[in-house]
């Protein structure tokens, strides 16, 4: 008897970690969709599960793709834009109408799990968005409250790093005074919601701003010097990590020593203009593939080591109808017609012939023979169970 349970508990713990590994909870993806060759929604969900990719954020809430991700397990932020904020601002009604209409018929098959409320508004160049941004954002949430869906559907809104004054070293990190009146009593609100700060961090946005004094080593994870923070002591060799930190500076020097800070965007150019140094595929491939290899480590940063990063990558596409230099519609990780841009171990989607996108997508055959393998155990872990339980 003492064999037999020995056995089974060996295959539940079997089981406990092939279900852990199948979500990390730190990779994540921006599907952006400005452009005009895009396969449709559904032959994106058949990509990103093959692909294993878990967490997904868009820039709206059209139905066709949240119709689309239905009953696929795919966490997905929704975003309401920048577009809709004054209108959304001005009336609690409206904002429940909008939950309504584009969020609430879709749950719970549709795993719907935060609201984006603008993109990079304060920092920016509308001021007057500055001022309706805690208008929308408390209006959104009372609707998920008079909803009964604020405790399932975070609420945030990304920034961008104009946000900042400095950010170097990290220890510096440091808001701007500009947006300070807008900024505090929005991380007020989002503290006592608990929900995270996001940001967008590009070290390829660094790098080709100043390529003369940044060494390129350091912003794609490649072996370099590094810096030293002589204030706190820590190493940085990569400065991912140090954007990071600079943001948890931030905003510990204003009183939020306890927020998350959460990556929703992070990518690097595989094209761009003459003067967009850095901006080729080489590159690209190189801060994807590693970005990827770090976030899977599920680990923190030197001044955060115990609070594991996460990151949205940008993006799942190319979009070629994007306005601005070449760098901003060529971010992508995949062609449209799946097939991947470059490897960065996404290596499970071999393109054929088929006039169908579906039908496309093929696992190749060391996928196949390892989800028969997955299901063979779990097989095996209903069997074993069914057995004690009789």
């Amino acid at each position: 008897m003492r064999s037999t349970r020995w056995n089974f508990n060996e295959v539940i713990l079997i089981c406990a970690v092939l279900v852990v590994q199948a979500f990390t909870g730190t990779y994540g993806i921006n599907y952006g969709r400005i452009a005009d060759n895009l396969p449709p929604p559904e032959s994106v969900v058949t990509l990103l599960k093959a692909a294993k990719i878990k967490n997904v954020r868009i820039y709206d809430a059209d139905p066709a793709v949240l119709k689309a991700f239905k009953g696929s397990g795919i966490e997905i932020i929704v975003g309401l834009g920048n577009e809709f904020l004054k209108d959304i601002s001005m009336s609690q009604d409206r904002a429940v109408d909008w939950v309504k209409q584009k969020v609430e018929p879709f749950l719970p098959a549709t795993h719907i799990s935060g609201i984006a409320v603008g993109n990079e508004i304060l920092g920016g160049a509308n001021m007057e968005l500055w001022e309706i941004l805690l208008p929308a954002v408390k209006n959104v949430y009372n609707a998920l409250e008079r909803l009964n869906l604020a405790h399932k559907i975070e609420v945030s809104s990304p920034h961008s790093e104009g946000v900042f004054a400095t950010t170097f070293p990290p220890s510096a990190g440091a808001f701007k005074e500009s947006v300070m009146p807008y900024m505090r009593p929005l991380l007020q609100f989002f503290s006592h919601i608990n929900s995270p700060f996001y940001i967008n961090a590009y070290p390829f946005l660094a790098y080709m701003s100043d390529p003369a004094h940044i060494d390129l080593n350091y912003a794609l994870f490649l072996k370099n010097p590094g810096i030293y923070d002589a204030k706190t002591k820590l190493h940085y060799d990569n400065m991912f990590e140090a954007q990071i930190d600079a943001a948890y500076f931030a905003l510990e020097k204003i009183g939020f020593d306890k927020m998350e800070v959460i990556v929703s965007e992070t990518g690097w150019a595989s094209k761009g203009d003459e003067s967009e140094a850095g901006a080729n595929v080489k590159n690209a491939r190189t801060y994807n593939l590693n970005m990827r290899k770090r976030l899977l480590k599920r680990k923190g940063t030197p001044y955060r080591p115990k609070m594991v990063v996460k990151a949205y990558i940008f993006a799942l596409f190319n979009e070629n109808s994007k306005p601005g230099p070449t760098s901003e519609r060529n971010f992508g990780l995949f062609k449209p017609d799946g097939s991947i841009a470059y490897d960065i171990g996404f290596t499970g989607l071999v393109p054929s012939h088929a006039s169908s996108f579906l039908a496309s997508i093929k696992v190749r055959r060391q996928d196949w023979f390892r989800s028969l393998k997955i299901v063979w155990i779990r097989m095996l872990c209903g069997a074993m169970v069914l057995i004690m339980i009789s």
